[in-house]
């Protein structure tokens, strides 16, 4: 793209700056919505709260089954701290111990639903 060409002067920086705003309309959107949500229905604040402990009762069992160790390859990647491998390893056994909550719950949906 040269200076001076047809996109430099035909109002590219106008779409981008309007794709940042669209941007961050839809991500006050996504935040705002479900907060007035939750005060119309309060109710719904305490579902909310109990998902999210049981998430995290989830994350301290996975951070707790995690190792530690550091070895050269992960240093080679980045991961330098005992405290980082950890939160790797605890990342991913919350992501396959919630995948597997997730499909058991399919399955039990399922065949409760097709027995009614």
């Amino acid at each position: 793209m040269e200076e001076g060409g047809f996109f430099y002067e035909s109002g590219l920086d106008i779409g981008l700056y309007l794709g940042y705003l669209m941007m961050f309309l839809a991500t006050l959107s996504a935040v705002a919505f479900p907060v007035l949500h939750a005060i119309k229905n309060p109710k719904e604040i305490a579902k909310s709260g109990i998902a999210l402990a049981s998430l995290l009762i989830v994350f301290f069992i996975a951070y707790s089954m995690a190792g530690g160790e550091v070895t050269p390859k992960y240093v080679s990647l980045g991961v330098s701290t005992e405290f980082s491998s950890k939160l790797i390893g605890a990342g991913l056994s919350m992501f396959f111990i919630v995948f597997i909550i997730a499909i058991i719950a399919m399955i039990y949906a399922e065949i409760s639903k097709s027995l009614k």
